[in-house]
């Protein structure tokens, strides 16, 4: 290695190795701020009926309370996971939930929809910079190989769960201490985080005589999925084909391939691209879009179905999740044994195929369809979406170098998420236009809303079973041996 490569070569900055015992404390604390922003991405959902109510909300901008929060969320954890890794991730961490837990009172308080909204987006902006400083402080305390593996099952396991145990926290909430309650329960949680961060986290972070950040990439890119995300919801409403769907779309395209073009030629680039010659990150990232856009895009709909079809109340609503998310805590420990041992591909491959083929038995629900004859089923084998939380994660961090940890955390959560804003809106888009059009050809309103949603959870179940060749052609059998050098 020449002088000029020692001189460019980025070595941690970090605390003294932590015990076992501090080092699971720790961890606990960074799970418990990882299941916080998983559960808000559709703690809400349950909620939305009354939140229209109270706040005079259109329906059709309700999914944007859902979204709005996705968006920033999966947009600014690229930008979150580089400025953990070059301020400090123990920092940018301390910071992050110190947003996100204002942006949570501000929800709490909000007065109209507009400003719960815009607090629901700087809940996401403070989730980003949260989740990726999180993973990437729980690979640095870990060392590649089975203790990691087993940290990584729990995480995926938190993940998966969060999402399901939000709906369950929603309707309760909800019915018993109103809609607010969903927000202020996130305050609590957050000043008790804040309280132990600086005792139980070690900082880690890359010293450089010129710290760069990437803002040009993170605001094209946001703006892209952003442009797009709100096209594909309106489109029903204003044509496919109308200039203004177009347009955005095109905008939204052109802003992508700017992306691209910016990180390419960036001296301190957002998202690295060499970091794409890792097979298994790439593949790993690839499903975890897809199976974001799928499970979240089945939540939202299957949510709907219950409150809107089935009469569910709130509080039901959520019960009847809770199984998906036991399912997947009491699935996640063979999970990560069948990591280890077997192949993340595999497992990976057959959560996907599992969660597909459940979400699409969910398409038989009738309009007068009854829980145990109906949606356990389906809801206990999509359960199994661990298997595929699990093996995304620790596939999106095989083969990373420390310096970065960062990027490589913001960019496997961030698949996710983006995938869940559009597959939300996607599934809702569809929904929407098949349930009009059956209320335009003499169908009664039930029939034309679970017309609607089982066109929609085809499209989330068929988008699942696309990850399974993803999953088994671009990942590979054996982890990399190598990581990559610069």
């Amino acid at each position: 290695m020449t002088s000029v490569d020692r001189g460019n070569d980025i070595r941690a900055e970090a605390s003294a190795p932590l015990d076992a015992v501090h080092r699971w404390r720790a961890f606990a604390l960074l799970a418990v701020a990882y299941f916080m922003t998983a559960v808000d991405m559709l703690i809400v959902n349950v909620a939305l009926p009354t939140i229209g109510v109270k706040l005079h909300f259109a329906e059709s901008d309700l999914q944007w309370v859902v979204t709005a929060y996705a968006l920033t969320f999966g947009g600014f954890l690229l930008l979150g996971g580089r400025t953990s890794d070059l301020l400090g991730r123990r920092r940018t961490f301390t910071a992050g939930l110190a947003l996100f837990t204002a942006a949570s009172l501000g929800c709490a308080l909000a007065s109209s929809g507009t400003l719960l909204i815009v607090m629901r987006g700087i809940q996401g902006l403070g989730a980003a910079a949260v989740l990726p400083a999180a993973l990437s402080l729980v690979m640095n305390m870990f060392p590649e190989g089975a203790e990691r593996n087993k940290a990584l099952g729990i995480w995926g396991a938190v993940g998966a769960s969060g999402a399901t145990f939000g709906v369950l926290a929603g309707g309760v909430l909800t019915r018993y201490a109103g809609w607010p309650s969903i927000f202020y329960l996130n305050v609590a949680i957050g000043a008790a985080a804040l309280l132990l961060t600086r005792k139980l986290l070690p900082e880690s972070r890359l010293p450089a005589t010129r710290r760069r950040y990437d803002v040009p990439g993170a605001l094209t890119v946001t703006g892209s999925l952003v442009l797009a995300v709100y096209a594909i919801s309106q489109a029903p409403a204003v044509g496919w084909s109308a200039a203004r769907t177009v347009a955005l779309l095109a905008v939204s395209a052109v802003l992508l391939a700017a992306f691209v073009m910016l990180e390419a030629r960036a001296q301190a680039p957002l998202l690295p691209l060499r970091l794409f010659r890792l097979k298994t990150l790439a593949g790993s990232n690839a499903v975890g879009f897809l199976l974001g856009a799928a499970f979240y895009g089945y939540i939202f709909i299957g949510t709907l179905y219950m409150q809107e079809v089935l009469r569910y109340s709130a509080m039901t609503t959520g019960l009847a999740w809770l199984t998906v998310g036991l399912t997947g805590v009491v699935l996640a420990g063979p999970a990560q044994i069948l990591v280890t041992r077997a192949s993340v591909r595999l497992v990976m491959a057959a959560g996907m195929t599992l969660t597909g083929a459940g979400i699409l038995w969910a398409t038989q629900a009738p309009v007068h369809g009854g829980f145990w004859a109906n949606l356990a089923g389906p809801f206990f084998l999509t359960g199994t979406v661990t298997w595929a939380f699990i093996p995304v994660s620790i596939g999106g961090l095989v083969g990373v170098a420390e310096r970065d940890a960062g990027v490589a955390s913001g960019l496997i959560d961030s698949s996710q998420q983006l995938g869940g804003a559009l597959g939300i809106a996607v599934a809702s888009t569809v929904a929407a236009a098949r349930t009009r059009g059956m209320l335009g050809s003499g169908h009664g309103a039930a029939d034309a809303l679970t017309g609607g949603f089982h066109e929609a959870l085809w499209v989330c179940g068929l988008i699942g079973l696309a990850a399974v060749p993803v999953a088994l052609f671009r990942v590979r059998r054996v982890a990399e041996p190598d990581r990559l050098s610069r």
